[in-house]
């Protein structure tokens, strides 16, 4: 019980952290509707700036002046973020809304390594709190007491401001109705701005209570905002009350899985320690079934801007055909041209090619979200690997991997497509996550975090063109499916739905059982592509199953252009081709890639294929 007691502390003291930082980012989500990847790089910058300030000057003015100057100078940050990129998107689709922010985290985080380096800053201990209390015979640090009333203030406080002022109210009615709030004469441009600056100030102090606790790192950023989705979307977005009990939930369940360490029941070993990686996924995945609009929720209503402004597809005419057989008979006869570096690199923009369109067909032709794609990517590449080793052939370990992922997002998809919106694309990220937890952990047959090694494919595509080759078929293939799908009555009845989904259950279509298909078979070709990759690497880790992988994906569709049939395979070339060449010309090349895909999603809002079809049509209409 002593111990039960203290893991309790444990977890209160790391929820209050928890609590500011995701507090922070429901309340602006509330009102702006949109899901700030960046808020995870804002309490990074918080730790950063605290350390500055707390190492440049002594005693409790550097470190208390330096937790509020940092909650400040983030404030600042967030503002000039608010009103020098988001204001310009907010009529934008959400997934461009969430790439645009994504961009700003490689942009944030290349300007912390110019900044601070890349080595971990490890901060002093807060001045009047470097003690412990001794509680039930164990000694417990008096700073995380600290941690623990300042949550409970800051809940109070902000529960005061909430419903005891103007701007409280505001912010309330913004988060029932943004187009009410508008329609009554609110400045919305202030409005926003205002929340931003809170959101953002709220985000900079919880980072920099931390610094006593763990040190200065650039992975802090997306190491934090996995929780913070977790913690919003189980409390219900845009709500205060549910951040904060949510925070606690998750807090104490990784608290108790790390106080249970490893246990015997019914004479099996459990490792509950290892859930830590994964245990707060788990919870949304079971609270997101139960209760779609997480505890404290409401049905989110979206502003009509909001709305994805990609055109409708029309069918290919024979010109489009005609061209569409002369680029792939182009792509065959490239490794004539090819050095061993760029054959490499074609090979992955194809497997790209496959992932980002078999992504495509769920957010473009089904108009659903996803933030876990990747998942399938990863099954597809560690079912293949594990069927090499088994012994299987080349086409079997293909087709296995693909029924892994194809299975998986069976499974997964049956739950996800019974939600919508942001609550569905983070389900997905629940999914996802666990599927890297397993793949991460279980080492005997995953191999654990250092993955699979020497899967390489048959001696007849030991050659890098005939591999090349081979590639361009399977992958090929499979981006010719998610083509052919639009325009079959399975296509149809997708779009249908994703239109209206009223009018698609009044003409007797089963719009759930619809999209749960679509769903299955698009996670099937990431399957796909998953396996072709493996055998490009001859090895194959956890990272492919991770967040990141998954962003890639969406940068690579709303790059192209959602709704377009060339969008994600362009959008993959794209990218794979800036990353690889901006990651060998410079070390900051998150930050030149982050600006050029900003400068993209302002540009051309429509991506690059949307955006050329749309000056075509307005050339011929002039």
């Amino acid at each position: 019980m002593t111990a039960f007691f203290v893991q309790t502390l444990n977890g209160l003291a790391s929820a209050s952290s928890l609590f500011l930082v995701a507090v922070g980012l429901s309340l602006i989500f509330g009102v702006t509707r949109i899901v700030n990847f960046a808020h995870g790089s804002f309490y990074m910058l918080g730790v950063y700036i605290a350390y500055t300030c707390a190492t440049s000057l002594s005693g409790a003015l550097g470190f208390w002046g330096g937790v509020l100057a940092a909650g400040l100078a983030v404030a600042v940050i967030g503002v000039l973020v608010e009103m020098l990129v988001l204001r310009r998107i907010y009529s934008s689709p959400e997934l461009l809304q969430l790439i645009a922010t994504f961009a700003l985290v490689l942009i944030i985080k290349d300007a912390a390594l110019a900044i601070w380096g890349p080595e971990d800053l490890l901060g002093p201990r807060a001045p009047g709190f470097t003690g412990a209390v001794e509680i039930f015979g164990r000694a417990f640090p008096t700073y995380d007491l600290l941690l623990i009333a300042l949550g409970v203030a800051m809940l109070l406080v902000l529960t005061a401001l909430m419903k005891k002022t103007r701007f409280g109210l505001l912010l309330r009615a913004a988060t029932e109705d943004r187009e009410m709030t508008d329609a009554l004469g609110v400045n919305q441009k202030l409005l926003f701005t205002a929340v931003f600056a809170l959101g953002s100030f709220l985000a900079g102090i919880g980072g920099a209570l931390q610094l006593p606790r763990e040190p200065a790192t650039l992975a802090m950023d997306l190491g934090i905002i996995a929780d913070v989705f977790v913690v919003v979307v189980i409390g219900g977005l845009g709500s205060l009350h549910g951040a904060f009990v949510a925070a606690i939930i998750i807090s104490l369940v990784k608290a108790y899985c790390i106080g249970l360490g490893s246990q015997t029941l019914f004479g099996v070993e459990f490792e509950f320690s290892k859930l830590t990686l994964v245990a707060e996924f788990i919870v949304m995945a079971l609270v997101l079934v139960f209760k779609p609009n997480g505890l404290f929720g409401k049905p989110i209503i979206h502003s009509q801007t909001s709305a994805a402004v990609e055109l409708p597809l029309g069918k290919p005419s024979n010109i489009q055909l005609g061209a569409l057989l002369a680029g792939i008979l182009l792509l065959a006869a490239m490794p004539a041209v090819f050095d061993e570096y760029t054959s490499v690199l074609a090979t992955d923009v194809l497997i790209f090619a496959l992932f980002a369109a078999s992504l495509g067909l769920i957010i473009g032709t089904a108009g659903l979200g996803s933030f876990g794609h990747a998942a399938y990517f990863g099954l597809g590449a560690y079912g293949a690997a594990l069927a090499t080793q088994a012994g299987f052939g080349f086409l079997s370990s293909l087709f296995l991997g693909a029924a892994l992922a194809l299975a998986a997002a069976m499974v997964f998809g049956w739950f996800c497509v019974r939600l919508s919106g942001t609550y569905m694309a983070m389900l997905t990220l629940a999914f996802a996550q666990i599927v890297w937890s397993i793949v991460f952990q279980w080492d005997a047959v995953t191999g654990g975090s250092n993955g699979l090694v020497g899967i390489w494919p048959p001696e007849a595509l030991s050659d890098r063109d005939y591999f090349y080759w081979t590639t361009l078929t399977v992958c090929g293939v499979g981006v010719l499916v998610c083509w052919w799908v639009v325009y079959t009555p399975f296509g149809y009845a997708l779009r249908a739905a994703r239109d209206s989904t009223v009018k698609a259950l009044a003409i007797g279509l089963s719009v759930k059982r619809l999209q749960w298909a679509g769903f299955a078979l698009a996670g099937g070709l990431a399957g796909v592509a998953g396996a072709v990759y493996v055998f490009s690497k001859g090895s194959i880790s956890p990272e492919v199953s991770a967040i990141p992988r998954s962003v890639d994906a969406l940068v690579m569709v709303l790059l192209g252009g959602i709704n377009t049939l060339l969008g994600p395979v362009v959008g993959a070339a794209v990218f794979t081709y800036l990353q690889d060449t901006l990651a060998r010309s410079t070390d900051y090349w998150r930050a030149v890639l982050g600006a050029v895909i900003l400068l993209l999603v302002m540009l051309f809002p429509r991506g690059i294929v949307g955006s050329i079809k749309q000056f075509a049509q307005r050339r011929r209409a002039a």
